[in-house]
């Protein structure tokens, strides 16, 4: 079986920078990796998944329950497995993602109560994406721990990933939903044993290349 390195965070943590920045690296090291990004805006699998984004469902997060949302997602991801990256993963390759089953965790547990909810959330999202879809776990799993104030900086002139517009989709537009699923976030990489990154000291967001040196350590040593 291949590698597969997870890197995850909310909107605007630097997920798609650091992603690239580690696939670099590894390249360098004659490692040949092949990155993959979810949602797969360019496949037409993630078609539902902008539906649900841009409010064809609702203008709300909460209007889609966890699991109905999770199914999207998952299907999206099962395309790409399939159809991109298997036979890598299978012949041993590094995968590096930037996101993965890991966000439904993330995102669509925060939807929910109760600490007995999101656990018996997780125990069906792992089931479905890793049993029923035999989607591969990840091998290691880093959290890029952006709190919201900083990282609305960051993304307020950043364009639509779905549609290349300059209007938020209903995650990014929602603000307590994006501080739901922070404190959702860091309870999950907590509960799972993800390695955290803190992206941010002293008051500052530290240099990409800083936060890079972390998340290379942390997937070559750790």
């Amino acid at each position: 079986m291949g590698t597969l390195f997870v890197i995850e965070g909310v909107d605007g943590a630097g997920k798609a920078t650091q992603t690239a920045k580690l696939v670099e690296r590894l390249t360098a090291d004659g490692k040949n990796p092949l990155k993959v990004t979810f949602p797969d805006y360019e496949n037409k699998s993630s078609d539902i998944v902008k539906m649900y984004l841009n409010g064809a469902f609702g203008a709300h997060a909460d209007d889609v329950n966890a699991k109905a949302a999770s199914t999207f997602f998952a299907l999206d991801r099962y395309v790409s497995y399939k159809t991109r990256w298997e036979a890598d993963y299978l012949s041993d390759r590094v995968i590096v993602a930037d996101r993965y089953v890991t966000s439904n965790m993330i995102h669509q547990a925060s939807k929910l109560d109760t600490i007995e909810e999101k656990e018996a959330f997780i125990d069906w999202l792992t089931d479905f994406e890793y049993g029923i879809y035999k989607l591969p776990a990840p091998s290691k799993v880093v959290f890029l721990d952006m709190p919201p104030k900083y990282a609305a900086e960051l993304t307020k002139t950043r364009a639509n990933k779905s549609t290349g517009e300059m209007v938020q989709d209903i995650h990014e537009s929602d603000r307590a939903y994006i501080q739901k699923s922070y404190e959702n976030a860091l309870w999950v990489a907590k509960r799972y044993g993800w390695h955290i990154i803190s992206c941010v000291k002293g008051g500052c967001i530290r240099t990409i290349d800083d936060i890079s040196d972390e998340v290379y350590y942390y997937f070559m040593n750790a």
